[in-house]
């Protein structure tokens, strides 16, 4: 009989090796490779298929027969949440939710038990928590419902009995790195268990026909710990983003096969939990001062979702040998782009100068349409000029300086002209989509940084 033997897995990626290295070969991290134990070979067997007419086969089903109103949907309460699953959670569908730690996660899904209790049996799986650390939790976010059950286990197979028994309408798993399942030679949280895991639970889903939410832990580069192939067995896959510092988050949808990756979820994290964003603009262009320089609105395209938000920028000497240059919410290397087509090609030097970018809120700038915007309040900044402030301006700079145009632009100006903004800038190219959008709103269309900059 042949034994196991040892092979070392990427923890990242899930390559394997029968040699411990310092770097994976496979996706080039660092110290990522662990040691598991891989099971025996299984005995050979003839390679020849034996086909028969009088074998047994399932029945074919025509794809005009099938019944589509069988397609079950759960409303969650949080409009955001059924937002972002494209309508609410689908029957016996797995969903990942995944984040950094204590951004809010085990808390959006407890959150939603309240409301889904009403009408459903719910199953709450923790392996992080036990039951009165779970009734503690559950006090401060004021969730009592009748029909949610707790259990407190690791054990894939007795949590798998559990709902074959009891039959609830939804399972919660918190969370898939701490499941394990005992046939298997590794510790929680390898590679291997967290597959299999995965597995387990999605025949579980498939063949019962109740959704599963996965909880999932995230690596230091922030994407989901453990093999890449897990992502591929669900169905839909959640990243919860946000600064722990900050009260924003915002839910994404990576993968979905029921709905839309475009759409986001915005929430405020308060004293009773997570609490919905309805207008995210209002909330990020609050506080916002008046008079001062280096100040600009931006608006960028979440998904269908247009989100307003203040770009600020403090361009001053330095005091070093080299000037220091620091963006947070905006690529650093963008706006290294930026300075260097704004003193090539509209004349302002930045070269001994300190220059620093900050996105109010905790929102991430990551679309090129923002790139006016930030050149802008450098500028304003620069001069020590206030811009007017009901100006928004969004558009993307080329290396030769000129504007073009974005995607979703007449969603934009809508967007500015209900927030009560009176000017936008934007690109020249754009104003043809927008000509019919300018009673309320003074329309600025520039081909060129040159021309942005005379509206200082």
């Amino acid at each position: 009989m042949a034994k196991a033997k040892s092979v070392y897995v990427c923890s990242q990626c899930g390559y394997e090796t029968p040699k411990w290295m310092g770097k994976c070969p496979g996706c080039g991290n660092w110290n990522c490779l662990e040691e598991t134990v891989k099971a025996a070979p299984a005995p050979a067997v003839s390679s020849r298929v034996n086909v028969s007419r009088n074998a047994a086969v399932p029945d074919l089903v025509n794809v005009r027969s099938i019944d589509e109103t069988d397609e079950i949907r759960f409303r969650t309460g949080l409009e955001e949440l059924d937002r972002v699953l494209g309508g609410g959670i689908v029957k016996g569908s797995l969903v990942l939710l995944g984040g950094d730690p204590g951004i809010g996660k085990s808390t959006l899904l407890l959150q939603i038990c309240q409301h889904l209790g009403e009408r459903l049996s719910i199953l709450y799986v923790s392996g992080e928590e036990s039951a009165r650390q779970l009734k503690l939790r559950a006090n401060r976010l004021h969730v009592d419902s009748e029909r949610l059950f707790i259990m407190a286990s690791t054990d894939v197979e007795a949590i798998g009995s559990t709902i074959l028994r009891h039959k609830p309408d939804l399972v919660m798993i918190d969370s898939i790195q701490t499941m394990c399942i005992g046939g298997i030679p590794s510790s929680p949280g390898s590679i291997t268990q967290v597959r299999e895991s995965t597995n387990a639970f999605l025949r579980i889903a498939k063949g019962e026909d109740v959704p599963i939410f996965i909880v999932g832990h995230v690596n230091k580069d922030g994407a989901i710990a453990g093999p890449k192939v897990m992502e591929h067995i669900v169905d839909c896959v959640l990243h919860f983003e946000g600064e722990r510092s900050m009260s924003c988050r915002i839910l994404r949808a990576v993968k979905n096969r029921y709905g839309s990756t475009n759409e986001i979820g915005m929430f405020e994290m308060g004293d009773s939990g997570l609490e919905q964003v309805q207008n995210p603009s209002m909330m990020f262009l609050s506080g916002r001062p008046e008079q001062v320089s280096g100040s600009c609105v931006a608006c960028v395209m979440e998904g269908t979702r247009p989100i307003l938000a203040e770009v600020q920028a403090l361009v001053t000497k330095t005091g070093f040998g080299t000037p220091r240059r620091t963006a947070n919410g905006f690529d650093y290397n963008r706006m290294n782009l930026l300075l260097a087509v704004l003193e090539k090609r509209a004349g302002y030097f930045f070269g001994t100068l300190d220059v620093y970018i900050n996105v109010v809120g905790g929102l991430r700038l990551d679309e090129p349409g923002a790139d006016l915007s930030v050149a802008m309040a450098l500028v304003s900044s620069l001069r020590d000029k206030p811009l007017d402030e009901g100006l928004i301006a969004f558009g993307e700079i080329g290396l030769g300086g000129e504007l073009r145009s974005v995607s979703g632009i007449a969603g934009r100006v809508r967007e500015a002209q209900r927030l009560g903004f009176t000017k936008a800038l934007i690109p020249r190219h754009a104003l043809s989509a927008v000509q019919d959008l300018g009673d309320s709103i003074q329309l600025l269309p520039a081909a060129n940084l040159r021309e942005a900059f005379k509206t200082l």
